[in-house]
């Protein structure tokens, strides 16, 4: 079984956001710290979910048991009723839910924050990332 666990981060609501992933495979371990630029802290979660399904489909992980870990009740809920209350939220809920549709058997579990400290870490590193990236300037 493959074990991932997510967290989303920001500094300000909204601010400065990053995605944590950590990944337990097969013996190895895999992490991942996303700069997600500037967006609120459950946009921040929705796109960590995103991103560590993207990274599970791309590593081959469709035909595996996958089970994700959350310290987020809003996408754990979300994706447990497969509906969201903020309108706001709904493009993200339906593209990770089209996501999930392409591993065989996907499993979501909450867990407390206490239990997700490497996940936190990555995302809280990404948010730095953010301010090392030079915007883009026209000449």
């Amino acid at each position: 079984m493959i074990e991932v666990y997510i967290d989303g981060a920001s500094a300000g609501n909204p601010g400065q956001s990053g995605a944590g992933v950590f990944i337990k495979a097969n013996g190895t371990t895999e992490k991942y710290s996303i700069p997600l630029g500037i967006m609120s802290n459950h946009e921040a979660e929705f796109h960590a979910f995103i991103r560590a399904l993207n990274i599970c489909i791309t590593n081959g992980f469709s035909n595996s048991v996958v089970s994700f870990r959350t310290d987020s009740e809003l996408v754990n809920m979300s994706v447990e009723k497969e509906f969201v209350k903020n309108k706001l939220y709904a493009p993200l809920l339906e593209e990770a839910l089209h996501l999930t549709k392409k591993i065989d058997l996907f499993f979501m579990k909450w867990i407390p924050s206490a239990e997700n400290k490497v996940a936190d870490e990555l995302a809280r590193l990404a948010i730095q990332k953010n301010s090392k990236v030079e915007p883009y300037k026209s000449s």
